[in-house]
């Protein structure tokens, strides 16, 4: 009786430390998540950057007339006198 009841314990701890919560197979998408939110981290600082430095050079202390003019025929759909805009 006392085998059948230290078996059962040690299938259980077994099972446990594989599929529990705190188990392998959990640390290991964990670690999986892990990465993919690193790399989604990094996409969004390049991102973040890349609109910083749009709104630095749209600023009024270092206004770039080239984009200034790039975003007014976007949003506004404007064009200069000698041009056809097609949409």
């Amino acid at each position: 009786m006392f085998s059948l009841v230290m078996l059962s314990l040690v299938v259980y701890l077994t099972i446990a430390v594989f599929q529990g919560e705190y188990g392998l197979f959990r640390l290991f998408e964990i670690n999986a998540e892990e990465g993919h939110l690193e790399k989604q981290l990094a996409e969004l600082r390049i991102e973040r950057e890349r609109v910083a430095n749009k709104t630095r050079r749209l600023s009024t202390e270092t206004l770039d007339l080239e984009l200034l003019d790039e975003r007014a025929r976007v949003v506004l759909g404007l064009g200069r006198e000698n041009e056809i805009i097609i949409r």
